[in-house]
């Protein structure tokens, strides 16, 4: 494992930059971790997408399949991948603090 700082703070994270603890999961970290995949502004949009996978994967305890997420959050596949550039699993799952997903997202 390996760590990142994030406003003063070490933050633990797994080879592929998941945060390990999704509790320790805030606004800096979400901030941080867009800036390392390339989303300079964060809109009202990624908000949505990100609070909805928090909000799944603690009523689930995983991540939703990308189809789910999709028709839940109103967005296509392909604008999420234009919020998030890495796309739903690596990109949002990342900024939304979620541990790194195993299936289809």
């Amino acid at each position: 494992m390996s760590y990142v700082e994030i406003s003063g703070k070490q933050i633990e994270v797994d080879e592929d930059g998941f945060i390990t603890d999704p509790e320790l999961w805030n606004d800096d970290i979400v901030r941080a971790f867009a800036h390392l995949e390339g989303v300079d502004e964060l809109t009202e949009n990624h908000w949505k997408v990100i609070n909805y996978l928090r909000d799944y994967w603690k009523k689930f305890g995983s991540a939703p399949i990308t189809r789910k997420l999709c028709k839940e959050t109103g967005f296509t596949l392909q604008q999420i991948y234009e919020m998030f550039p890495s796309g739903p699993a690596k990109g949002a799952c990342k900024l939304a603090g979620l541990p790194k997903p195993t299936g289809c997202v």
